[in-house]
C-alpha cells in the first residue's frame, strides 16, 4: 500500500477539476477512501493508517494461532511461594533490612539459643486459651516476636516470611541501612537483659553461655614490675584487618603488648607517679560460639565518615585458639559455622547476606533475604559474593590452602566449639509451646487459603482468555466489509485495545472523531477502520457505545468546504501575482475601497492562516476516546507560538477600524485599491470590513481628537503656571529640613510620596514651606494636612531642649508591625545570596581548590546606591534631603531628631578570598557546611564558622534560627586543609548527621 501522504493526496486529487457546487457522492466516498483495496495478511507487514480498509497488523496475530494458557494471566503459580522439602525459610527485605535478616538466620541456626527462646515464659502464657481464640493475635514483647519468628522459620509452609512486626517492635527504619555489627551487639545486649528476668537458668543464662567469654587487661609497671589486672567480659572479638592477610595475624595483633610511654604513661599506685608501662590482653575463657568481628568499616579522618576496607582476609574452617589462651588446658578448637558478607564498596550502601552451616546435616546454605541456596558438596562456596560491583581496582584474589577461605567482603565470622558442634548436630529443636504451634498452623492455613484463591484467579483468567480467543477468531474473519455491502467505521485505537489482552475492553466512543455537523470528520479517516455491519452489530451488542458511524455519517458539508479551501489554496499564488500587478496602477479619484496597509502587505499569509483555521475549526473539540488519556501533540510550526501569533494577529482590514467600529481617522495607515483588487481580496476575506473611498472617517474619533488637542494646550498652560509658582519645589532648591529650621517659623507641612512623585521622583516624603503649602491648597484638592511642629521644652537643669512633634501623631502600632514584618522577611527567604570569607591566622586568603559552586555575582551596572542612616531604620519617616537621623519620642507624640546620615552602597562588594553561596532560610547549618566543602575543599568537621564574631556550632539549626540573613558575611576558619576529593564525594552520600539506632527499641526506647 502507498504511504500515508500519498493516500491523502490521492483522496483529494479530484478537487483540481471539480468545483464545490459540483461535488457528488463518488467524490465524497473518494475523500473518505471507502473504495481503497484492502490489505492482505502476509503481504502488508504493518497496518496502513491511511487505508481504512487495512485490518492487518492491529494486534490480531496473537489470537489467530495456538496460544499458551499462561499468556492469559499475569499471576504467578502460588506453589512457587511454597516452601520446598528439606529447605529453610527466607525473610522478606523490607527495604534496607537485609542486615537484620542475616543475623536472624544466624541466631535461628543456633539450636541452643533457639530452644531457650522457645522456653521463654511470657506474661501472657497463662492466658493461652485467650490467645488461641484471638484471631488478630499479635506478639507484644521482643521475646514473643522472636518466638513467633523462629517458629515460622522452622515450621512455616511459606518460602519466605515477613519480619515487619519484629522490625517494627524494635523501632527500626526500614529505609535506612544501618551498621550490622552495631545491631548485633545492641540486640544481644537487649536480649540478655530481657532473658535475665526468666526463672529457668538455661533460658536466663543462654546469651552468656553461648557468646560470652572472659579476658584480662593487665598493666605492668616497667619501673617496679607491679601488675594491675582488670577482668572483663566480651561477646565478640573486634579484629583490625588493615595491613593483615590472615585471621591469625589479626588475632595476634589484638593480643600484642602495648607500650604506654610519653603522654600516655601509666600512673603506678606503687610508685605514686606516672611510669612507662606495658599493657597486655589475655584470653581467660572462650564462649561456645565465638563471634569474630572483622573491622571493615573504619572512620576516615579526611572525609569525616566511615569507609569500607576491601582487602582480602584468609580464615580457616578449623580454628585452634589454644596458642592465644592464658591457660593451655581445655578444648579451644573451633569450626566455622557462619560467614556474614557485605557486598558493595561503600560503608553506606550495599547488601548483606549470610552463609550458614546447618548443624544437623553439615551442609552450607546461602541466605539472601527471600532466596535460599544450598551449597554443593557440603562445602562453603563464596562465589560471586567476592565481586565488587563498581570497584575501579580489582585486587587479585590470593590462593587459599585446603581447609581455608579468603574474602574481601566478610565482616563477621562465627565459629563453634567442636564438642558443641557435635552436640548440636544430634539436638532436635521442637516448638514446645502449644500456642506457638497453633499460631504457625493458623498462618499456614492462611497461606493455603491464599494459594487456593490465587489458583482460582488464574483459572478465571484462563477461562476468560479462552473465551476472548474464540471471540476474536470468530469476529476477525467477519470484520472486512465488501464493497457494496453495508459498513460502519470504528476507531483504530478501540480495535487495538480490543485485541490487547492486557487491557480490559471499554465501550466504543466515536465522539472524538465527529465534525461540527456531528458526522465523521474527513481528516480523521486515518484513525478509523471500515468494517462490516454484521461484525459492528456484534461488537456494539457486547461492548455498547456510539454514536454509530455508517454510510450516512460521511459529511457532505465538510467535503465541500475542504474542496473550496483546497481550490483557494491552489489559486492563491496566481491571485497574489494579479493583485500585485493591479496595485501598481493608479486608482481613479472617488473610486475604489480603503484597505489597511498592513493587511495589504500580508494578505496572502492571512489568507493561508485563515484557511488553516477553518480546517481546524471543522474538527471537534478535544475529547477522550475509550478511556484513553488525551495527548495534545505539538504543531509542526510550534503549537504554543502559533496560538500566540493567532491571538496577536489582526484580521484582514481590521487595522483601519477605530474603537467605535468605524473608519479610522489616521489616513497614513490605509490605502485606496481598485474595485477589481477588492473583488479578489473579498473572495478570500468575505467578512472583512468594507469602506468605499467616499466614506467619511469616524465622527466620534474626530470629536475626541479635537477635545484632546484643547486639553493638551490647557495642561501645558497649567503646568507652566505651577512650575513658576513652585519653582523651588520643582528644582529642589531651598528645601526645609529639621536641621536648618528657620527661627521665625514654627510649622512645616508634609505632603505624601504619591503626590511628590508627580513632581519629582523623591524617595519617601518631603518637607515644604508654609507658603508652598498655601499654593498647593489652591491648586489641588487636599484631604488632610500633615505637619511637623518644633517646640521648646524646659529640662530639669533649666536648659531648653528642642523637640519635633508630628500632627497627626504617628501610629506606633503600625510602625512596630512594619518593623516586625521586615525582620520576618529577613528570616524567611529562599534562594538568597550569602558570602563566606576564609581566613588563616585572622587574615583573609584566596583559596584555589575545588570548583566553586552556586556562585553569584553582579555587574557594575547592577550596583545601586541609596541613602541609609546609622542605627535603626525608620520605615515611616525618611529624609529625602539631608539624610537626617531620628531623635527621641515625646510622651504625647512621636518626636524626631536627626543627624547627618552616611551615604552607602546597597551592593555587597566581594573581597579577595570570599565566595558567594545560594541558600535558603530553612536550610540547616550542616547542609551549608556541605556547600562550603565544595567551594573551599574543607571537610565539615574542620570548619569553624562565625557570624559577627559569634561562633556557629549547632549543625541542626536552620540559617534563619541562627540569624543568617541575605547578604550576610560568614567567616570560615579551617582547622586543616582537605585535599582528598574522593573522600569528600563519599561524605556527600551522608549529608544528614548519623544517628545510628538512636530512638529505637535497641536502646530501650
Amino acid at each position: 500500500m502507498a504511504p500515508r501522504l500519498q493516500l491523502e493526496k490521492a483522496a483529494w486529487r479530484w478537487v483540481e477539476s471539480v468545483k464545490p457546487e459540483e461535488v457528488r457522492q463518488e467524490h465524497v466516498e473518494t475523500a473518505y477512501r471507502v473504495r481503497l483495496e484492502p490489505c492482505k495478511r502476509g503481504v502488508c507487514r504493518r497496518n496502513c493508517k491511511g487505508n481504512p480498509n487495512c485490518l492487518v497488523g492491529i494486534g490480531e496475530h496473537i489470537w489467530l494461532g495456538e496460544i499458551d494458557e499462561n499468556s492469559f494471566h499475569n499471576i504467578d503459580d502460588p506453589n512457587f511461594e511454597r516452601r520446598k522439602k528439606n529447605t529453610f525459610v527466607g525473610l522478606t527485605n523490607l527495604g534496607a533490612t537485609c542486615y537484620v535478616n542475616t543475623f536472624l538466620q544466624v541466631w535461628f541456626h543456633n539450636p541452643e539459643l533457639r530452644q531457650a527462646i522457645y522456653m521463654c515464659q511470657s506474661e501472657r502464657s497463662d492466658g493461652e486459651s485467650i490467645l488461641l481464640n484471638d484471631a488478630d493475635y499479635e506478639p507484644q514483647t521482643i521475646c514473643e516476636h522472636l518466638q513467633y519468628l523462629f517458629a515460622l522459620l522452622q515450621n512455616s509452609n511459606r518460602r519466605y516470611i515477613d519480619p515487619s512486626a519484629f522490625v517494627r517492635a524494635l523501632g527500626l527504619d526500614t529505609g535506612q541501612q544501618q551498621d550490622a555489627q552495631e545491631f548485633s551487639k545492641l540486640f544481644l545486649s537487649l536480649l540478655e537483659d530481657i532473658l535475665s528476668r526468666q526463672m529457668n537458668p538455661d533460658v536466663r543464662n543462654v546469651v552468656q553461655q553461648q557468646f560470652c567469654g572472659q579476658c584480662a587487661y593487665i598493666t605492668v609497671c616497667n619501673h617496679c614490675s607491679r601488675e594491675s589486672q582488670l577482668i572483663s567480659r566480651f561477646y565478640e572479638l573486634e579484629l583490625n584487618i588493615q595491613g593483615h592477610k590472615q585471621l591469625q595475624d589479626c588475632i595476634t595483633e589484638f593480643l600484642k603488648d602495648e607500650k604506654l610511654e610519653g603522654d600516655n604513661r601509666y600512673f603506678c599506685e606503687n610508685c605514686q607517679n606516672k611510669q612507662n608501662a606495658t599493657r597486655k590482653i589475655r584470653l581467660l575463657s572462650l564462649p561456645r560460639t565465638l563471634n569474630l568481628q572483622l573491622l571493615r568499616f573504619v572512620f576516615d579522618r579526611q572525609s569525616g565518615h566511615k569507609k569500607k576496607l576491601n582487602s582480602y582476609i584468609g580464615f580457616p574452617e578449623v580454628l585452634d585458639m589454644r596458642p592465644y589462651m592464658e591457660a593451655k588446658d581445655g578444648n579451644y578448637v573451633y569450626e566455622l559455622n557462619a560467614v556474614l558478607i557485605h557486598r558493595g564498596v561503600s560503608a553506606y550502601s550495599g547488601h548483606y547476606i549470610a552463609h550458614v552451616k546447618d548443624t544437623v546435616t553439615g551442609e552450607w546454605y546461602k541466605f539472601n533475604d527471600e532466596e535460599i541456596e544450598k551449597m554443593e558438596g557440603k562445602k562453603l562456596h563464596l562465589g560471586n559474593e567476592e565481586d565488587l560491583e563498581s570497584s575501579k581496582t580489582q585486587t587479585r584474589k590470593p590462593k587459599c590452602g585446603k581447609g581455608s577461605h579468603c574474602s574481601r567482603n566478610a565482616y563477621m565470622l562465627v565459629y563453634k566449639k567442636q564438642c558443641e558442634e557435635e552436640k548440636q548436630s544430634t539436638m532436635a529443636v521442637q516448638v514446645p509451646a502449644a500456642f506457638l504451634q497453633k499460631l504457625v498452623e493458623r498462618d499456614n492455613l492462611k497461606f493455603e487459603e491464599w494459594c487456593v484463591e490465587m489458583a482460582e484467579m488464574r483459572k478465571q483468567s484462563v477461562d476468560k482468555g479462552k473465551a476472548k480467543h474464540e471471540e476474536v477468531k470468530e469476529l476477525y474473519q467477519m470484520l472486512p466489509a465488501a464493497l457494496d455491502k453495508p459498513y460502519e467505521f470504528l476507531p483504530l485505537v478501540w480495535l487495538q485495545k480490543w485485541l490487547d489482552e492486557s487491557t480490559p475492553t471499554k465501550p466504543i466512543d466515536n465522539c472524538k472523531y465527529l465534525c461540527q455537523h456531528n458526522k465523521l470528520q474527513p481528516d480523521r479517516i486515518s484513525d478509523m477502520k471500515r468494517i462490516s455491519k454484521a461484525s459492528a452489530d456484534i461488537l456494539y451488542s457486547r461492548y455498547s457505545g456510539g454514536p454509530r458511524l455508517d454510510a450516512s455519517a460521511l459529511c457532505w458539508d465538510c467535503v465541500v468546504e475542504r474542496c473550496r479551501v483546497l481550490r483557494l489554496k491552489s489559486q492563491l499564488n496566481e491571485d497574489f501575482k494579479i493583485v500585485s500587478n493591479l496595485l501598481k496602477t493608479s486608482v481613479t479619484s472617488n473610486e475604489g475601497f480603503w484597505v489597511g496597509k498592513g493587511s495589504l502587505r500580508s494578505w496572502r499569509q492571512l489568507a493561508l492562516d485563515q484557511m488553516d483555521e477553518q480546517e481546524e475549526d471543522s474538527e471537534p473539540s478535544n475529547g477522550q476516546s475509550n478511556g484513553e488519556e488525551h495527548v495534545v501533540l505539538p504543531k509542526e510550526d510550534g503549537g504554543s507560538s502559533r496560538e500566540k501569533n493567532i491571538e496577536d494577529r489582526v484580521d484582514f482590514n481590521q487595522d483601519i477600524l477605530c474603537p467605535h467600529g468605524d473608519l479610522s481617522i489616521i489616513e497614513g495607515d490605509r490605502k485606496v485599491v481598485s474595485d477589481e483588487v477588492w473583488v479578489k481580496l473579498k473572495l478570500y476575506f468575505p467578512k472583512a470590513p468594507e469602506f468605499r473611498f467616499s466614506q467619511d472617517s469616524c465622527s466620534k474619533c474626530k470629536d475626541l481628537e479635537r477635545e484632546g488637542e484643547e486639553n493638551e494646550a490647557l495642561n501645558k498652560m497649567m503646568a507652566n503656571e505651577q512650575k513658576q509658582a513652585l519653582g523651588n519645589l520643582f528644582q529642589d532648591r531651598n528645601r526645609p529640613t529639621l536641621g536648618n529650621w528657620p527661627k521665625e517659623m514654627d510649622v512645616l507641612y508634609v505632603v505624601s510620596n504619591f503626590f511628590v512623585e508627580e513632581w519629582k521622583k523623591f524617595i519617601n516624603i518631603a518637607l515644604i514651606w508654609p507658603e508652598e503649602w498655601d499654593l498647593i491648597q489652591k491648586l489641588f484638592v487636599v484631604d488632610h494636612a500633615i505637619k511637623i511642629c518644633r517646640k521648646r521644652e524646659s529640662m530639669d537643669d533649666g536648659s531648653l531642649d528642642t523637640v519635633y512633634v508630628t500632627d497627626p501623631e504617628l501610629c506606633l502600632e503600625c510602625r512596630e508591625g512594619l518593623l516586625c514584618q521586615q525582620q520576618r522577611d529577613l528570616r524567611e527567604y529562599t534562594q538568597a545570596t550569602i558570602y563566606v570569607c576564609k581566613v588563616i591566622d585572622n587574615k583573609k586568603v584566596m583559596k584555589e581548590g575545588a570548583p566553586e559552586l552556586n556562585l553569584s555575582s553582579s555587574d557594575p551596572e547592577d550596583e545601586r546606591e541609596d541613602v541609609k542612616t546609622d542605627g535603626e531604620k525608620d520605615p515611616d519617616f525618611h529624609q529625602t534631603n539631608g539624610g537626617i537621623k531620628r531623635q527621641k519620642l515625646s510622651s504625647q507624640s512621636y518626636v524626631i531628631c536627626q543627624q547627618t546620615g552616611i551615604r552607602r552602597s546597597t551592593r555587597h562588594r566581594k573581597v579577595r578570598g570570599e565566595k558567594a553561596l545560594i541558600v535558603s532560610a530553612n536550610q540547616t547549618l550542616k547542609e551549608l557546611k556541605i556547600q562550603i566543602m565544595h567551594a573551599f575543599s574543607v571537610a565539615p568537621f574542620d570548619q569553624n564558622l562565625s557570624l559577627d564574631g559569634k561562633l556557629l556550632t549547632d549543625d541542626s539549626a536552620t540559617l534563619g534560627m541562627l540569624g543568617i540573613t541575605p547578604e550576610a558575611v560568614l567567616v570560615l576558619k579551617a582547622d586543616e586543609p582537605v585535599v582528598d576529593y574522593a573522600a569528600m564525594d563519599d561524605a556527600l552520600q551522608v549529608c544528614m548527621p548519623e544517628e545510628g539506632f538512636k530512638g529505637t527499641g535497641l536502646l530501650g526506647h
